[in-house]
């Protein structure tokens, strides 16, 4: 019977250390890591930068006076990206002449192996005409994450594609003077996204 007791009392102690090894230890959670690896990032602070687009180099700084809204993906992105896009310019859609005037959404690619500028501007004008696709050298998108706090890796797949790209799905939100305001996360609802937008506005 003691024998039991003991028994039933360690099984007891090795269930409760499962249950807090699962839910409370979190092995290298203090080692900060790197952007461009998938992983947490450091906290975004934002900055200015200077990216292609199909019209020509793009410099963050030409668009101070505007919201602008700055998402990280690819055009082969299978469904995250078409969904946060999509969510976005239904958001766009809910803003008045005036207000969309005063908004610029930015997409950067991830993924400048295969994302030419005239692919990266048919797949914005998808999704709306106001949306600007960016690219630049790997070193340079690189840096560009690294500001807002974004990430990123390759993953290999066996398909026609030969690769994916796992990446943050957040879609940064910035204030007129191109402070960081938001970070709105993905399938953010059409609605919010608007409301967010326009509550930027009122900073200007």
């Amino acid at each position: 019977m003691q024998k039991q007791k003991i028994l039933i009392a360690a099984i007891a102690v090795f269930a409760a250390l499962l249950v807090w090894l699962a839910f409370f230890w979190q092995p290298g959670a203090t080692q900060k890591q790197q952007p461009g690896v998938a992983g947490l990032a450091q906290a975004p602070k934002g900055g200015d930068f200077t990216l292609r687009s199909s019209q020509g180099p793009l410099s963050l700084h030409d668009l101070r006076g505007k919201v602008v809204l700055l998402y990280f993906g690819y055009t082969m992105c299978p469904d995250i990206c078409p969904t946060s896009l999509a969510f976005t310019a239904q958001g766009l859609a809910q803003l008045n002449a005036q207000e969309l005037e005063k908004v610029q959404m930015l997409f950067v690619t991830v993924d400048p192996e295969r994302d030419t500028l005239e692919r990266l501007k048919d797949y914005t004008n998808f999704f709306h005409p106001s949306i600007v696709g960016l690219t630049g050298t790997p070193e340079e998108i690189a840096q560009v994450t690294k500001l807002y706090g974004a990430v990123y890796a390759k993953q290999q797949v066996e398909s026609a594609a030969g690769y994916v790209v796992d990446h943050s799905a957040d879609t940064y939100l910035l204030a007129p003077d191109g402070s960081l305001f938001a970070a709105l996360p993905h399938a953010t609802p059409p609605g919010k996204v608007a409301e967010k937008i326009r509550a930027a506005l009122q900073l200007h």
